[in-house]
């Protein structure tokens, strides 16, 4: 009876150490695989907060936990099994499917810079909106479709750093991946769209260097929201076209990734103190000049549709 129950404590102690040694490599596939999307990650962050712009105080935190809500959704009900029944039936559709998506990117970011340039403000396609109902629920469906997007390439870029992983492992990290990064993201982004709130609370503080600090909050958060409204569409170029250029790539038709490629490298050598950083920063102009020039030509054949008026 006591052999049988220490054999007993036995298998139960083996089968804890198996669970314990499958999480540690779950939880290293995942850290692994997000450190790969950290650059998507980023300009998820960047995108997101000028979507709750021309909204009241009080809406803006319902609204980032209702894209919050809409970005999980995207990644854990939608992308998570789409890349792994392509994964493992369909590896070829992977990539054609992120350039569309990678092209949709550069559309919505041109069409934004060509309507700034022609004087078309975010105020006036505020005011087209009859009620704020109206126009909190045009901005949550804005922000998800754009975060399905970028969701779908941090999942991708995941994926590819699971390429030997057991079909459960692969699920399990990139589920690991979907809900660390969300929540990152937008707690961030909570933190960002609030800071004024937060700068007024500690200007009321009797502490000199709480208030000061709570009036650089307060002064700093049209400027900071400003600054990443213009960040979030570069972004959306850059990262759209370094998908097209990685797609192109995948297919063989190297001339224009080559050619940015080639650039980068050759400013990286041209400036040796800080080649790393410049080689970087010149593939990304490289991939948003790229991506800019997609963006528009698909601005300008939709625009050449007609369309029937209301």
């Amino acid at each position: 009876m006591a052999g049988g129950l220490v054999a007993l404590l036995d298998d139960v102690a083996a089968l804890a150490k198996l669970a314990a040694a499958s999480l540690d490599d779950v939880a290293g596939a995942a850290g692994r695989a997000g450190a790969k999307a950290a650059g998507v990650v980023i300009d998820d962050t960047a995108v997101t907060p000028r979507y709750v712009v021309g909204l009241t105080p009080d809406r803006e935190l319902p609204i980032i936990w209702k894209i919050t809500l809409g970005s999980l959704r995207n990644k854990l009900l939608f992308i998570l099994p789409i890349a792994l029944l392509l994964s493992a039936f369909a590896p070829w559709a992977v990539t054609p499917l992120l350039m569309v998506g990678g092209s949709y990117l550069c559309f919505e970011a041109a069409e934004k810079i060509i309507e700034a340039l022609a004087g078309h403000h975010a105020e006036e396609e505020l005011a087209e909106v009859d009620t704020p109902a109206e126009l909190e629920k045009r901005q949550v469906a804005g922000a998800i479709r754009t975060d399905f997007i970028l969701s779908a390439e941090i999942m991708a870029i995941a994926l590819a750093e699971l390429p030997d992983a057991s079909l459960g492992m692969r699920a399990a990290a990139l589920a690991a991946v979907a809900v660390a990064i969300t929540v990152g993201v937008y707690g961030v982004v909570a933190l960002i769209v609030k800071m004024d709130d937060i700068g007024l609370h500690l200007s009321k503080r009797p502490s000199a260097v709480a208030k000061r600090t709570g009036a650089f909050l307060v002064q700093a958060m049209p400027v900071l929201l400003q600054a990443l409204s213009h960040i979030g569409v570069a972004a959306m170029v850059w990262v759209g076209g370094g998908i097209l250029l990685h797609g192109l790539t995948a297919f063989g038709l190297n001339a224009v990734p080559d050619f940015v490629h080639h650039l980068a490298e050759g400013a990286a050598h041209a400036v040796p103190f800080a080649g790393g950083f410049v080689e970087w920063l010149v593939g990304a102009v490289g991939s948003g000049i790229v991506g800019l020039i997609v963006g528009g030509v698909i601005v300008g054949v939709i625009h050449l549709i007609p369309r029937k008026k209301h």
